[in-house]
């Protein structure tokens, strides 16, 4: 630990080993996660801003798409910009407040987005297999059910295992071999015995993670089915890309979930554990706009509009005046 670090850590505070370890690799790797964030807030904030401004993006599927875009953000914020601060002042440290907000927050936001990318498959699913009966089943009182119900789902899950977590003892050593304060690296601190809590957390892990994932496999394997049997070859084409790309980020988010929450302790390793975050955490927010809505030609055409009333607002606000 540096002079720096040594001078400003109190006897509270934690400090991360974090991803920029390696100096020869350092400097790389904060550039892109750097390009990774700036991307994901501006690839979101155009989401949200298309669906909430074009009256063409007002049906429940870019409803829905809005609030993950505003998950997204929410969430990459709260891990990426201390991570690239600590970079640049070439500290690791982050104080009990700050580390219990993070691992609240991070628990929160990452529960409401498991929640609700199993009801947007939901959605799909009825839109595909059910068009008929379409505007029924995803209503606007259903859709904000099920924000409403990812949102509850999250905070729950936050506001149950937070206060768990961080209220143990934790030893001597209070360096969390990570880049964020998640739950199982900062467990590793702790002096008292946490095997019945890590089984709680493991079967609220299970509920969070496998009955919303096998909501999804389920939806997109009755979506596939029904591909299969149209009559239009481009169609089918179009569906089996759609639903191929969609269901590769939903792998990689709670594939990579589950890996750090479900798999035993003896086959974890820090640096693995580290890359695996990164997926869900990093990856996965810049990912969701550029699969789910920014290759949508519906979205394509929202853009190709908005812009073009920019240049008609720039063209009129540039005439002179008649004198």
């Amino acid at each position: 630990m540096g002079s720096m670090e040594g001078y400003n850590t109190s006897s509270t505070d934690f400090i991360f080993m974090g991803l920029f370890n390696r100096q020869d690799t350092s400097g790389l790797l904060f550039a892109i996660i750097s390009l990774i964030f700036f991307t994901a807030l501006m690839a979101n904030g155009v989401m949200i801003f298309l669906i909430r401004t074009d009256s063409c993006l007002h049906t429940p599927m870019y409803f829905l798409l809005s609030h993950l875009s505003l998950i997204d953000m929410m969430y990459i914020s709260t891990i990426v910009p201390k991570m690239l601060v600590h970079y640049l002042l070439g500290q690791r440290t982050i104080s009990f407040v700050g580390c219990t907000a993070q691992h609240f927050l991070y628990l929160t936001l990452v529960g409401a987005e498991f929640f609700l990318l199993g009801l947007m498959a939901y959605d799909r699913y009825v839109a595909i297999c059910n068009p008929l009966r379409y505007p029924v089943l995803m209503s606007r009182r259903v859709c904000w059910m099920i924000i409403i119900g990812s949102w509850s789902g999250g905070s729950l899950d936050g506001f149950l295992l937070t206060p768990i977590t961080m209220s143990f003892p934790f030893c001597n050593s209070r360096e969390i071999n990570h880049f964020f304060c998640e739950a199982p690296a900062v467990l590793k601190l702790a002096c008292a015995d946490t095997a019945v809590y890590e089984t709680v957390m493991y079967v609220c892990c299970v509920l969070m993670l496998l009955i919303p994932f096998s909501l999804v496999i389920a939806s997109y394997a009755q979506i596939l089915t029904t591909v299969y049997h149209m009559s239009s070859v481009e169609g089918r084409k179009k569906a089996f890309a759609t639903c191929s790309s969609h269901m590769t980020v939903v792998t990689l988010f709670y594939g990579a979930a589950m890996y750090t929450y479900m798999l035993p302790h003896s086959y974890h390793r820090p640096e693995q554990d580290k890359v695996f975050s990164v997926f869900y955490t990093i990856l996965t927010p810049m990912l969701n706009p550029l699969i789910y809505s920014l290759r949508n030609k519906d979205v394509t055409r929202a853009m190709k509009r908005a812009l073009a009333r920019c240049k008609g607002v720039q063209r009129v606000s540039g005439m002179p005046f008649d004198t």
